[in-house]
């Protein structure tokens, strides 16, 4: 993903990448971009804003290098534990910050659409399935969890949710509503991992500029670009 964010943010004039932070501090490929270790953040130049898909023994340190320097912070990071996200919320009364489990545009409006068929279906049983590749850490995905997050405060039902990791699967999402003789399903199959890179980049370009505050993708997609 960092590889990704460097290529297409390089192709967008409205973006400049000031430096790119790893725990190796790996040169990336583009040369004019200086690289940091996650342990010499704060030696990094200043920036408007974070973009985070790291690990979460990486985020704390993050998080408190944006709100020492007023930036804000989008993250798609996901395993956070529940201390981590509370501190993300306590950090939204001094700096603009996003928490996204994905920044496909498809499953923006997946999530909406799974809100408002288990507010109509309500007593329908709904279960999640999700695949990804082999190397993927955690499970559920942080994906399914919102999908399922969705549907249960919308109907009042837990989903079920099943995880599959297998070969070199970008991201399949699966929502199964079931009724009495009939199935209804949401899908959604990433093929190409851009387009998160490209979420996660337009989401920091309507971010920087904000208020401080906690927003959702939607929200921001919503407002002019």
């Amino acid at each position: 993903m960092g590889k990704a964010l460097i290529r297409l943010a390089a192709a967008d004039a409205r973006l400049v990448v000031v430096a790119a932070v790893s725990r190796s501090g790996e040169q990336p490929a583009d040369a004019s971009v200086p690289s940091f270790r996650a342990d010499a953040i704060g030696d990094c130049p200043a920036f408007d804003v974070a973009v985070d898909f790291s690990l979460p023994d990486a985020f704390d340190r993050l998080l408190d290098a944006c709100r020492q320097r007023g930036a804000a912070l989008v993250s798609g990071t996901t395993g956070l534990e529940g201390r981590q996200l509370m501190h993300l919320a306590e950090a939204s009364s001094d700096i603009p910050v996003l928490w996204a489990s994905n920044f496909s545009l498809g499953v923006v409006v997946l999530h909406e659409l799974v809100r408002k068929v288990s507010e109509s279906l309500a007593d329908w049983a709904v279960e999640i399935t999700e695949t990804h590749h082999v190397h993927k850490l955690d499970a559920p995905s942080g994906t399914a969890l919102t999908l399922g997050l969705a549907a249960s405060e919308a109907s009042g039902r837990k989903p079920a949710i099943e995880s599959i990791r297998q070969g070199e699967v970008i991201g399949e999402h699966v929502v199964r509503f079931s009724g009495m003789g009939e199935t209804l399903e949401l899908s959604h199959r990433a093929s190409d991992r851009d387009i998160f890179a490209r979420g996660a980049l337009e989401a920091a370009r309507r971010l920087a500029p904000q208020a401080a505050g906690q927003f959702s993708l939607a929200e921001l997609l919503a407002l002019e670009g």
